[in-house]
C-alpha cells in the first residue's frame, strides 16, 4: 500500500476526523477509486479502459498490502518456542483469499492471531467462523468485545453464557409478584437488544433465549466472568435461569478477543439476582 493510500484510509476510518464533511471523505473515497489525479497520473487524460487497468492495479496492490500486514503480525504472534504444525492447505488458500479483503488494522490483528495460532494448534477456527469475521465490522467487533465481558462461563462448562436474567416456575410466591419474569438489563452495561440482534445476524448468538432446568435450591451456582468469580445460590426452588447462547461459531471468535470486564455489572448482577439468591 502506499503512503498516500494509508493515508486516505486513515482518514476515512470510521473512528476519527468526525468534523470532516460527507463531501471531502467522498472526494478521498475517490483517490481510492482510482478516480482523482495522483503524480503521473490523470484520470481525465485516461480512456474508460484505463481507468479500470488503473483501479484494478491500486485494488491489486490494496490486498496485497493487507496479506503482508497480517503475515508480519503474525510473525509477532508466533512462538519459536513452540514446535510447529502444518495447517490444512486448502484452509491457509481460503484464510489469505479472505484475508486480502481486510483492511482496518485492528481487525488485521485478528487474523493475524488466528494465523498464529493455526501454525502452532490447528484446527481451532473453522472455514464458515473465517467468513463470520471477514463479514464483521470493527464496531460489531466491539459489541462481541462488550458481549463477551458481560458473559460467564457457569459450573466449569466452558461454553460462554449471557445471561439475561431469571424466572419463577411455581410456589406461592409467582402470586406475589407482578411478573415472573426478572430481567437482567443489559443495556445498562452497553448491551441494548439492538446489539444483541446485531450478534444474532452476524451468526454469533442464538436467535432465540435459552432457558436452564429448574435449579436445585440451596445448590451454588459457580459464575466464572472475565475478571472475577461470583457464586449465586438459589434460595428456594422454582427458579431458572435464563441466558443467550454463543453459536459455535461465536464460542470460535471467543477465543480472538480478550473481554473487559465492567465492574458495574457485577453490582448489577447481585442488585437483580439478591431476591431470590444469595450471592458470594
Amino acid at each position: 500500500m502506499s503512503e498516500e493510500q494509508e493515508v486516505v484510509i486513515e482518514q476515512l476510518d470510521s473512528g476519527r476526523d468526525k468534523d470532516v464533511s460527507a463531501r471531502k471523505k467522498a472526494l478521498l473515497l475517490g483517490r481510492l477509486l482510482g478516480l482523482a489525479s495522483e503524480q503521473n497520473y490523470s484520470p481525465a487524460s485516461q480512456s474508460l479502459a484505463e481507468r479500470a487497468e488503473h483501479r484494478a492495479r491500486k485494488q491489486a496492490a490494496q490486498c496485497q498490502a493487507n496479506v503482508e500486514t497480517i503475515y508480519a503480525l503474525a510473525l509477532k504472534y508466533t512462538p519459536s518456542d513452540v514446535v510447529g504444525n502444518d495447517p490444512d492447505p486448502d484452509w491457509i488458500y481460503q484464510f489469505f483469499a479472505m484475508a486480502e479483503q481486510i483492511h482496518n488494522r485492528r481487525m488485521q490483528e485478528l487474523w493475524a492471531r488466528i494465523l498464529a495460532h493455526e501454525l502452532t494448534n490447528p484446527g481451532n477456527f473453522s472455514l464458515r467462523s473465517l467468513e463470520t469475521l471477514k463479514r464483521l465490522t470493527w464496531r460489531e467487533a466491539l459489541v462481541l468485545e462488550k458481549a463477551l465481558g458481560l458473559s460467564a462461563q457457569i459450573n466449569g462448562d466452558t461454553r460462554l453464557k449471557l445471561v439475561s436474567g431469571y424466572r419463577l416456575t411455581g410456589g406461592l410466591g409467582q402470586y406475589f409478584r407482578k411478573s415472573t419474569a426478572i430481567s437482567l438489563p443489559l443495556s445498562q452495561f452497553g448491551l441494548p437488544y439492538s446489539a444483541i440482534l446485531t450478534l444474532v445476524e452476524a451468526g454469533i448468538l442464538h436467535g432465540s433465549e435459552f432457558e436452564t432446568g429448574e435449579l436445585a435450591p440451596r445448590q451454588g451456582l459457580r459464575f466464572a466472568l472475565p475478571e472475577s468469580e461470583l457464586t449465586l445460590t438459589p434460595k428456594h426452588s422454582h427458579l431458572l435461569l435464563t441466558y443467550y447462547r454463543f453459536t459455535p461459531v461465536g464460542d470460535e471468535l471467543a477465543q480472538l478477543v480478550k473481554p473487559r470486564q465492567d465492574g458495574a455489572f457485577v453490582s448489577g448482577l447481585k442488585a437483580v439476582f439478591a431476591r431470590d439468591f444469595e450471592l458470594n
